[in-house]
């Protein structure tokens, strides 16, 4: 505390600017979470409804591609679950992910990716 005081004439409003901005970092983060994870289950429950049309023959190919590439990405969410439980969780999972990305093998699913990063979809 000694220091920040000679460092700042403010030092108290410094450390609750830095604590409000670090709220704020979280708070967001928190929303793009719960945004990836509606958009996975609204596609995972296409994906199902696209794959009970293919049992009765009215599928398109286009959706069957869709409901495919869907069913990789829950199998990927599913993959990186496994790491989530094991210990030292918040140091594997992104070591996974950034040699992921290296080996050109990606971990994320597609909702989790920066939206310039996803492929396009055939919706229709």
């Amino acid at each position: 505390m000694n220091l920040l005081s000679r460092l700042h004439k403010a030092p108290i409003r410094v450390m609750r600017l830095q604590r409000r901005k670090s709220m704020s970092r979280i708070r967001f983060s928190m929303i793009r979470l719960r945004m990836a994870l509606s958009q996975e289950t609204e596609e995972t429950k296409r994906m199902l409804q696209i794959y009970q049309r293919s049992l009765k023959g009215k599928a398109t190919q286009a959706e069957l591609r869709f409901a495919n590439h869907q069913l990789v990405d829950v199998l990927r969410a599913t993959g990186l679950g496994i790491f989530a439980i094991l210990p030292f969780a918040p140091i594997t999972i992104p070591i996974l992910i950034k040699l992921g990305r290296k080996l050109g093998i990606e971990v994320l699913p597609s909702s989790f990716q920066p939206k310039v990063e996803r492929p396009k979809r055939i919706d229709d």
